[in-house]
């Protein structure tokens, strides 16, 4: 398994040096919750959805900006537009009547300060797990300190949660470039669940790792031990790995729209969480003790 590390290391720095081009060419495309503005999802009951055209032209006057519409389903649409009040939300609803007889499943009005305030919490909290998450493995480790320091664990799972995190946001600029999906705080409670996900798979295989020095005690060959742990533990992490993503992507065909991109960010990270854990975690730790010892 190790060696064949630098494809792995080729393949995890070809998307990730791809994810933060795309970050930095289109950048994320932010929901209502970051950036402020209103969003209202109506579910057409009587007749078929209306197009575009006619809606803009029944709520052309009204002071909404610019408003983005979008189909969901066979009878719904969701529409975009600037923070409003609850008099200029109850105008709409009356002119949106004549298009047909619906039913306002959603609707949501964020102020551009209070957005703004929980893109910063978001960030913190993120931030936050990384270092939490750092000092649980290197306190974990602890009793290891040959070949390699509790540290290194610590580090080498923060980098593959960098990995993980930054390919699951590569994913969404991309779809928010050619679908124009939006994220906000669910986007966010997906990213902080894979966090935890990620870490658990890496540290099985890293918790294997340890044992298996333990039980060596004297002189071992390091490379050895860690081909041994992946071996050990890779079909368990792949078959539980599967059966999470197969009850994700159910979860995606078949439920509801406002839990969908939620959903789609656990399958991203999921997966690959899963190939971080064994494909480069481990070989990191490999790549950093040859570094070590031919010092």
């Amino acid at each position: 398994m190790l060696k064949y590390r630098k494809i792995y290391y080729s393949l995890s720095a070809l998307l990730v040096v791809a994810s933060i081009s795309f970050f930095f060419i289109f950048g994320l495309k932010f929901g209502i919750d970051f950036r402020g503005g209103s969003l209202m999802q109506l579910k057409f009951v009587s007749s078929s959805v209306p197009s575009s055209e006619s809606i803009q032209s029944a709520l052309e006057g009204l002071s909404l900006g610019d408003i983005v519409i979008q189909s969901t389903g066979k009878s719904g649409v969701i529409l975009r537009f600037v923070d409003i009040d609850e008099s200029l939300h109850q105008s709409m609803l009356v002119r949106l009547e004549a298009l047909g007889q619906f039913e306002e499943e959603r609707f949501e009005s964020i102020g551009p300060v209070i957005g703004e305030e929980t893109k910063q919490k978001a960030i913190w909290a993120i931030i936050l797990v990384l270092i939490m998450i750092l000092v649980y493995v290197a306190w974990a480790f602890r009793k290891i300190s040959y070949p390699l320091g509790s540290w290194v664990y610590g580090l080498v799972a923060l980098v593959t949660l960098f990995h993980d995190v930054l390919i699951t946001i590569g994913v969404f600029v991309l779809l928010g470039h050619i679908l124009k999906i939006e994220v906000g705080v669910p986007f966010v409670a997906a990213l902080l669940t894979i966090l935890g996900y990620s870490v658990n798979d890496t540290i099985v295989v890293f918790d294997r790792i340890r044992e298996n020095i333990l039980k060596r005690g004297g002189e071992f060959d390091f490379g050895n031990i860690i081909d041994q742990a992946i071996k050990q533990t890779y079909v368990r992490s792949i078959n539980t790995s599967l059966t999470t993503f197969f009850v994700l992507a159910a979860i995606f065909l078949f439920g509801g729209v406002t839990i969908k991109y939620f959903v789609l960010t656990l399958m991203i990270g999921v997966a690959v969480g899963t190939y971080s854990s064994i494909f480069l975690a481990s070989p990191l730790l490999f790549s950093i003790y040859l570094l070590k010892f031919r010092k």
